[in-house]
């Protein structure tokens, strides 16, 4: 990781902040301390007239947009098994509303000025003579090529798929825009392999990466924990260690999903990288 910094690198997920209006989102990113954003962009697919004054109150705000984020409606995160059938571009009943989804989201990040889009594809089967596979590849080259269209970077959210499956996937798919949004958590969470092995595995491909920590679960089938950076399993030392090995330069951008106490546990969360950038950038005497 070049030592330039993080004050230009350090960004919250607005989901995060759990925002009934952009008002609320801009007091509520005040209260972190932070002025960078990966945009859930469903809200203001959804609800124009709730959401459509977000850039104007960002420029208001001095608040800056790093990229963006969508999902599908009818995902369902219950268990494991539940995304599995329900998650990404799995879905056959619902790929015809998910295309239109697809397309007005890539219109809406292109008049954003975006550069960059992530979501969770969904369990892409790797299995030699899997009949939804050639299927699933498809539509997820479909989706690439409608972000390509208006010279935007599509990541794909890190944690359903083992690393090496998902290294297979984007050499066999080839799209120069189809990159990696790295979540440690979510290698936890489901799962998945370890986070450091599973980051140096996917180097060429990653463009952005998630702060965000958990604890694996002792129970196949279900969930890991999602816990306050810090807490959990993630070696935060190490992770930035390797970082710096691989001369990672993109956003480091906060996330969090669980808790009752959001504000904080991104505070937190910032001091944690905050403590970790710096003890990988001591000089050396």
């Amino acid at each position: 990781m070049k030592n330039n910094g993080l004050n230009g690198r350090l960004a919250v997920c607005s989901w995060s902040l759990q925002p009934e209006s952009p008002q609320e989102l801009v007091a509520k990113l005040e209260r972190t301390g932070l002025n960078r954003v990966q945009l859930a962009l469903d809200p203001l697919c959804d609800s124009p007239a709730v959401w459509g004054q977000t850039p104007e109150l960002f420029r208001q705000h001095g608040l800056h947009i790093v990229s963006g984020m969508f999902g599908f409606p009818g995902e369902d995160y219950a268990t494991p098994e539940t995304i599995r059938a329900t998650g990404g571009v799995a879905p056959d009943d619902a790929w015809p509303e998910n295309w239109k989804r697809v397309l007005a989201t890539a219109v809406l990040a292109q008049h954003l000025g975006l550069k960059l889009v992530t979501f969770h594809a969904g369990f892409l089967p790797h299995e030699p003579g899997n009949p939804n596979a050639v299927k699933m590849r498809a539509r997820l080259a479909q989706v690439a090529d409608a972000f390509e269209a208006r010279g935007i970077v599509l990541a794909l959210e890190t944690g359903q798929e083992t690393a090496p499956v998902l290294v297979k996937l984007l050499e066999d798919l080839g799209r120069s825009n189809l990159t990696v949004n790295f979540d440690p958590a979510n290698m936890i969470l489901y799962d998945k392999g370890e986070p450091l092995e599973a980051l140096s595995a996917l180097a060429p491909w990653i463009r952005q990466v998630h702060i965000k920590d958990a604890a694996r679960t002792k129970v196949p089938g279900a969930w890991g924990c999602e816990l306050p950076v810090g807490s959990g399993e993630v070696n935060w030392l190490a992770f930035f260690k390797t970082l710096k090995r691989l001369n990672y330069p993109g956003d480091l951008v906060i996330e969090r999903e669980a808790g009752n106490q959001r504000v904080a546990d991104i505070r937190t969360a910032k001091e944690v990288v905050e403590k970790a950038y710096r003890e990988n950038n001591q000089p050396h005497e």
